[in-house]
């Protein structure tokens, strides 16, 4: 058997979300196929569609995307490369920002803004109901509660199945759940970047996905340790990385995105490395300032 053979998101173990959807824990996060600044479609679209092929034929059952990336290009692409989906493929998708240019996001969670993000996302992605659908992130100028309630009601309605978050505190996700049942939280996290820590462990008493973002530590000292271990380990500094993210918990869903199918291929394979229990406790041991991405 070839290594390319060998690689497969299945390696990582699995973890059930909601009761009913069972999923390999090394996911896939389709925001990178997307332009620059995550507006307008990807230069190379032919490499997007082979990466998120190639990601699902190496085990990964869970794509996570959003309608603000592109906007709405990364759900198209999703089901021009996928549709019909494979059984057992779990799509999820976020709403409540908007886009208006490269880089820029604008909050919009309200009642009427999810309702039509959910019609939209559910005619892209050519669905009938979204598998796990997450609150993006909480909007100020909007009532957390009435966000919720109104993914409740979609829920009520059939239109989602699961209801996650994302860019949340443990307050949101303990008052979420008082009105909807949550499977899934999405924050940024790392070996290096543990400000969510509390909340990690929050999920796995409750049996709460965690899918991070930012799996990599942007701290210099950080990044040495991490190059040092991926060098004895014979891997990348990112699959040491995910391997760490993999070893802190069961309820540890990564989602390393890409648009390369040679890097979906590399991420994927850091299902099956083994990270020593002693690089382990030393990725532990960094805890630098909270990261901040205004600079």
């Amino acid at each position: 058997m070839s290594q390319t053979q060998a690689i497969s998101a299945a390696a990582a173990g699995t973890i059930t979300l909601g009761g009913d959807l069972t999923v390999n824990r090394l996911g896939y996060g389709a925001m990178r196929i997307t332009g620059k600044g995550i507006w307008g479609p990807p230069e190379d679209k032919a490499a997007a569609l082979a990466t998120l092929r190639r990601a699902v034929e190496l085990g990964v059952n869970l794509i996570d995307t959003a309608d603000s990336y592109g906007p709405n290009i990364s759900e198209e692409l999703i089901a021009e490369a996928l549709y019909p989906y494979p059984a057992g493929v779990v799509v999820a998708t976020k709403g409540g920002w908007e886009r208006c240019g490269p880089g820029q996001w604008l909050h919009n969670a309200s009642p009427k803004h999810l309702t039509a993000a959910v019609e939209g996302s559910l005619k892209r992605l050519r669905v009938d109901r979204i598998d796990v659908y997450q609150l993006h992130v909480p909007d100020p100028a909007v009532s957390y509660d009435a966000s919720m309630e109104t993914l409740a009601k979609l829920r009520e309605q059939g239109k989602i199945r699961h209801v996650g978050l994302s860019n949340v505190t443990q307050e949101h996700v303990e008052r979420g759940r008082k009105i909807v049942p949550i499977v899934s939280v999405q924050n940024r996290y790392s070996f290096a970047d543990r400000e969510w820590d509390y909340l990690v462990n929050y999920c796995e008493q409750h049996g709460i996905a965690f899918m991070p973002w930012a799996p990599l530590g942007q701290n210099r000292k950080a990044l040495e340790i991490l190059e040092r271990i991926a060098k004895e380990l014979g891997a990348t500094t990112l699959q040491v990385g995910l391997a760490w993210l993999l070893k802190r918990s069961k309820i540890m869903l990564p989602i390393p995105g890409t648009s390369s199918p040679a890097h979906v291929e590399e991420n994927i394979a850091a299902a099956g490395l083994e990270l020593p229990d002693a690089a382990f406790k030393e990725l532990s041991s960094i805890n630098p300032p909270p990261v901040s991405y205004r600079g």
